[in-house]
C-alpha cells in the first residue's frame, strides 16, 4: 500500500492513491469541497466546490435521481486530492510505489469510484454531467469573474439567476443535505 496519507476533517487515516470503501465518509467530502474555492481561488468571492455541486445536482434534477446524485459528487474526489485546472490536468502523472504511472484523471476516476461504492450510488458518468458543469461554469463565470481577456470559446448559455456565494458553513450543510435527500 502506498505511505502516503491525509488525515481528514472526521480524524480518519486516508490514502488517497489506495483509498479504501471504510474510510470513506460524506462529511469529510462535505466539508472538504466547502473549503475548497473554484477557479484555483480567482473569483471575486469565495465560491466553494460544494456549492457549485449541489448547483450542478440542481440542473440534473431533471434527468433524475441518479444523474443528481452524479452532478453532486461529480468532484467528491477533490475532497482527498487537489483539484488541478482541466487545462494542466492531462499532463500529470502519478507513479505509485512500485513504481506504475497512471494519469491524474485516471487517478481521480479511480479514487470517485471507491467513494461511490462506500456511499451507495451508482459510479459517476461524467459524460452525462458535462453540460450540466459546464452550463454551471458558464454562470460562475459570468457572475464571479472579471471580464475575461478572451473568449472561452464555450457555447452553453449562463443560468437566468446570479449566483450570490453561500459561504462554507453553509455549502457543507446543503452538500450534506442534498446528498441524504437523494439518497433517502
Amino acid at each position: 500500500m502506498m505511505d502516503g496519507w491525509i488525515q481528514t476533517f472526521t480524524g480518519r487515516k486516508f490514502f488517497p492513491l489506495a483509498a479504501r470503501v471504510e474510510d470513506v465518509d460524506v462529511r469529510d467530502i462535505a466539508h472538504a469541497l466547502s473549503l475548497k474555492c473554484r477557479f484555483s481561488g480567482h473569483c471575486a468571492k469565495f465560491y466553494s466546490v460544494a456549492e457549485h455541486s449541489v448547483r450542478v445536482s440542481w440542473e440534473m434534477e431533471r434527468l433524475g435521481k441518479r444523474a443528481a446524485m452524479w452532478g453532486l459528487m461529480h468532484d467528491a474526489a477533490e475532497a482527498y486530492v487537489a483539484d488541478i485546472g482541466g487545462p494542466i490536468k492531462k499532463h500529470f502523472y502519478v507513479h505509485d510505489g512500485d513504481g506504475a504511472a497512471e494519469t491524474f484523471d485516471a487517478a481521480e476516476d479511480r479514487l470517485l469510484a471507491v467513494i461511490a461504492h462506500a456511499l451507495g450510488f451508482e459510479a459517476v458518468q461524467y459524460e452525462a454531467v458535462r453540460e450540466a458543469d459546464y452550463t454551471l461554469l458558464v454562470t460562475e463565470a459570468r457572475d464571479l469573474l472579471g471580464p475575461p481577456p478572451e473568449p472561452w470559446g464555450m457555447v452553453q448559455t449562463p443560468l437566468e439567476g446570479r449566483i450570490e456565494p453561500w459561504g462554507p458553513a453553509a455549502a457543507e450543510k446543503a452538500f450534506l443535505e442534498r446528498f441524504e435527500e437523494l439518497r433517502g
